[in-house]
């Protein structure tokens, strides 16, 4: 009997309307949602929703065995019709986060598959399957030293900073920078850019990112401690 599966948390960030600038969007996350895998998310940030698995660690082909620590794979899916450059690019930075927080030489030769399902894109769609990822991982009781989370800033043509995006946003804009940071001290562990800005509004989208992410860091927080708490 699982009492804890399917447990929905959410939890929305700002008290009113969505303002201009420095806020998020509603977060909901459920986990333990497939069987199949040894564990998953589900992860809704605005309308951006991410469903996200875990296989491993378990057996891994000899051809991509490491002899000192896990073979880490990220399998990003689109919504409609096969994966292309773009997904290929994500795939790769979140393989580049999850790399830098999981403990991998606890499960040499072994392989951790992390699947990521696009169900709906409405803006900051790396940031979405980063914090999918993490709440998959920690589902699946992959050792990690710390939790991680995707923040993304943008920059519109005045210089205002908006956090978190939407599509609509994200096409106006002149910038759009992305950022994963672990839970311990907000450390950069990946970071990707498109557009035009200067280095110091680099370290603006930066720190702004680093006081988002301990809004996540918390969500996450409390949407573990009300699953685990359940009697």
């Amino acid at each position: 009997m699982q009492t804890d599966a399917k447990i929905r948390t959410e939890v929305g960030t700002e008290s009113g309307p969505r303002g201009p600038v420095c806020s998020l969007r509603h977060f909901a996350c459920e986990q333990n949602l497939l069987s199949r895998p040894d564990g998953s998310a589900s992860f809704l940030q605005g309308d951006t929703s991410i469903l996200a698995g875990v296989y491993g660690p378990a057996e891994v082909k000899v051809s991509k065995e490491i002899f000192n620590k896990a073979t880490l794979e990220v399998i990003l899916r689109p919504k409609i019709g096969l994966p292309g450059v773009a997904e290929k690019s994500r795939e790769r930075l979140i393989r580049n986060t999850c790399e830098a927080v999981v403990l991998g030489a606890l499960h040499p030769r072994t392989s951790i598959t992390v699947v990521l399902q696009v169900i709906s894109d409405a803006g900051s769609l790396l940031a979405c399957c980063l914090n999918a990822a993490c709440m998959a991982l920690v589902d699946a009781g992959v050792p990690m030293r710390a939790l991680f989370c995707g923040v993304t800033c943008a920059l519109d043509s005045d210089g205002t900073l908006v956090l978190d995006p939407t599509a609509k946003q994200e096409k106006e804009v002149r910038a759009v920078l992305t950022f994963a940071l672990d839970s311990v001290d907000q450390k950069l562990l990946m970071s990707t850019t498109k557009g035009l800005y200067s280095d110091a509004e680099l370290q603006q989208c930066l720190a702004a990112a680093q006081a988002a992410s301990q809004h996540v860091f918390r969500f996450y927080r409390e949407s573990l401690q009300r699953r685990y708490s359940k009697s």
